[in-house]
């Protein structure tokens, strides 16, 4: 079963491919593409395509980059949030119990 985020994205996906594709169509014109090494003619329907193709790839690798980071975080969070809890009381207990001491540990000079 599909959300309802989930099918407003999909919506607005395939509104977006819709109005994308029309305009590609529309611009069916030969365009000069300029290259570092040279030029060449292409369609401006296949320009317009494949630059909408390379936005969507550096797009949808910049989210899993983000996706797997911040599973990492997750990962590494709840591993320190397991080791608090297997941390005995009698340690943390030990460990309050040093407010108590007066006496100065630093060397005199």
């Amino acid at each position: 079963m599909v959300s309802m985020r989930g099918q407003s994205v999909l919506i607005l996906g395939a509104a977006a491919a819709l109005i994308i594709a029309v305009f590609a169509v529309i611009n069916v014109d030969g365009v000069e593409v300029n290259y570092i090494f040279g030029t060449a003619e292409w369609p401006l329907i296949l320009v317009i395509l494949g630059s909408v193709l390379m936005g969507a790839v550096i797009t949808g690798s910049l989210g899993i980059i983000k996706v797997y980071r911040l599973q990492q975080e997750i990962k590494r969070l709840t591993q320190g949030k397991s080791e608090d809890k297997e941390k005995p009381s009698s340690l943390a207990e030990d460990e309050g119990s040093d407010e108590d001491d007066t006496t100065d540990s630093r060397p005199s000079k």
